[in-house]
């Protein structure tokens, strides 16, 4: 890659016009992604608006994840892209399913173009080609099509009917009963067959009504994850790495403020919650303590409670001080998937998960986000979020909690159509029964 010309420009005095034409302009392109945090506050640095486009992926879709490392690790520049769900299985030594006719790849990682890193304070843009101010007119003179008042409904159907997803929540029950696990976290999937979208709306309607602060749109080819994210799967930041699980959810009231407060403190004060998320945790500090320098390790907030236009849920943060041999292959065998999306022990769950789950994840609860030229970087959850496959007009989300030995399979399931409540909103029907 040639070597970048940056330039700074004054940040937009209308911050959601100029977020909505690098919206335009990312989808110009086969390869995109563009990362914002919504102004929303978390532990943490999180970036304002960081857009990428152009460019080629940095290995072969079908190449090894050895490989993909190793090119990552050499790539002295911005790389953008994600990891699925099933891409790091073979390091625990389990299956890797065959990936579906023009679903997302297990991975992909492209060097853009050009990266546009909108902060409080600063805009600038970094490019390979010569123009950065041509670059910068281009987006400025687009003007986004006004956002429709009313979308054609779609129609999601479960891949499994609810009777089926209570008697298979019975079933993870009686593993936990017997001690095969402690925690899983299991997941369902809706998907609508024969269904055309247009990108650019779809993914500002999802914002306009659950803004969060880990929400991307990314593009892979006629692949795009319009996604909603609240979680951060892990940071770096120098030689100090960031992870923020997130467990425990409930809905919030916004039309009567007393009974929201009511349900923040009732989501504080339950026992299902408050072990489900202190058990990830847990699972969070030993990934953590096999990458990072002995006694450095530490939990620097439990159970924080954190509010989204949807929902309440408990976030908690863990830090540690990275080992100074610690390779990016080192970093992600060692933490991917994340242990929010796993559970307790990590690799017996991923067997049940393989085992009960209808659909295989793919890239959902799997990880979007970018490494920086010096090896810094950032990496979201991919919860909460909708995948559209524009060739084979397919639209799909999945949803999932965490079981415990306190769950209720009822409960669990009125959980996840709550988690999927802004993608169902999405001027959209559900016709799951």
């Amino acid at each position: 890659m040639p070597e970048r010309s940056v330039h700074s420009f004054p940040v937009p005095s209308d911050l959601l016009l100029f977020k909505q034409q690098l919206l335009v302009w990312c989808n110009r392109y086969s390869n995109s992604c563009l990362l914002d945090s919504h102004h929303f506050s978390v532990p943490g640095e999180t970036t304002q608006c960081l857009a990428a486009a152009g460019g080629s992926s940095i290995a072969p879709e079908n190449s090894s994840i050895d490989a993909l490392f190793e090119q990552l690790e050499s790539c002295n520049d911005w790389v953008f892209g994600h990891l699925g769900y099933h891409a790091m299985h073979a390091y625990g030594k389990l299956p890797q399913p065959n990936i579906p006719t023009g679903q997302f790849p297990h991975h992909f990682f492209f060097c853009p173009e050009t990266v546009i890193n909108l902060q409080s304070d600063t805009l600038t843009i970094e490019t390979c080609l010569n123009d950065p101010e041509k670059i910068f007119r281009d987006i400025t003179s687009i003007i986004p099509q006004p956002l429709a008042n009313h979308f054609p409904a779609i129609h999601f159907t479960p891949a499994i009917s609810k009777e089926k997803y209570l008697q298979q929540v019975t079933d993870i029950l009686q593993h936990i009963q017997r001690g095969d696990c402690y925690e899983i976290n299991y997941c369902q999937a809706f998907i609508a067959p024969e269904t055309t979208l247009d990108p650019l709306h779809t993914y500002r309607l999802l914002m306009q009504i659950s803004p969060s602060p880990f929400s991307c749109f990314y593009k892979n080819e006629h692949r795009y994850l319009f996604c909603a994210s609240p979680e951060r799967f892990l940071q770096k930041k120098g030689n100090r790495l960031r992870s923020q699980p997130i467990k425990g959810t409930i809905r919030r009231n916004l039309s009567d403020p007393e009974q929201d407060e009511q349900l923040k403190a009732s989501l504080l004060g339950s026992a299902k919650n408050r072990s489900e998320n202190i058990m990830v945790v847990d699972l969070v500090r030993n990934d953590l303590s096999t990458i990072c320098r002995e006694g450095t390790v530490a939990v620097t907030e439990l159970l924080g409670l954190y509010s989204f236009p949807q929902v309440h849920q408990l976030i908690s943060t863990v830090e540690g001080e990275l080992n100074a041999e610690s390779s990016l292959l080192h970093i992600f065998s060692n933490t991917f998937p994340m242990g929010s999306m796993t559970g307790a022990p990590k690799r017996k769950v991923m067997e049940l998960i393989d085992k009960y789950e209808a659909v295989a994840r793919g890239i959902y609860s799997g990880s979007v986000g970018y490494i920086k030229p010096n090896k810094d970087f950032d990496f979201n959850v991919v919860i909460r979020s909708l995948v559209y496959l524009e060739d084979e007009r397919n639209v799909s989300f999945q949803v999932g909690g965490g079981i415990t030995a306190q769950s209720d399979p009822e409960q669990e399931y009125e959980e996840c159509l709550l988690k999927g409540k802004a993608l169902l909103q999405l001027g959209l029907e559900n016709t799951s029964g």
